[in-house]
């Protein structure tokens, strides 16, 4: 009897290892976000990302946000100040029940702002790059085993917040 169980346990172990190898290595997805940057009111953005996921809980992800494009008043003047990110992570990922999980990124970015316009009657043009560790936490949801949905939180910058919603197909 005890043979029996076991034989039908490690069937059942086997058969799920299969089904997990089978699974969606590959992803690409898409984002909106609200992006609080410091001194500054808040914007919105949007992004893109790709992905590969090595087991439930580690994947690798790359992205690129225009995190955001903003007017603000300088003396009484116009001026465009801009945001993007560039960025590669690692995620790390815990399962929870009903498709539901929380997961934590941690990785390197590439932030460029610039700032364009007219103050005081003088054309003004400056640009600058930053280099910064990212994290962040989320939730992510699979609708299906091909989409999923998450909403994560994310520093890009020690005066940059990002909170994002996106969608994720995974193939």
């Amino acid at each position: 009897m005890f043979k029996k169980i076991a034989v039908a346990a490690a069937l059942v172990i086997a058969s799920s290892a299969a089904s997990a190898q089978q699974a969606s290595q590959f992803y690409v997805g898409a984002d909106v976000a609200s992006t609080k940057v410091d001194g500054f009111d808040r914007d919105e953005g949007a992004g893109l990302f790709v992905g590969y996921t090595f087991s439930q809980n580690f994947a690798v992800e790359a992205g690129w946000h225009q995190l955001a494009d903003m007017n603000e008043r300088v003396f009484g003047d116009n001026v465009n100040v801009k945001y993007e990110q560039t960025e590669i992570s690692l995620i790390g990922t815990l399962p929870l029940s009903n498709g539901f999980s929380v997961y934590g990124r941690l990785g390197y970015n590439e932030v460029k702002g610039k700032l364009s316009g007219t103050v005081e009657g003088v054309r003004i043009s400056e640009s600058g790059t930053e280099d910064k560790v990212v994290y962040g936490a989320g939730l992510s949801y699979a609708f299906t085993p091909a989409i999923s949905g998450r909403l994560e939180v994310q520093k890009p910058h020690s005066d940059i917040t990002k909170i994002a919603a996106g969608v994720a197909y995974h193939f």
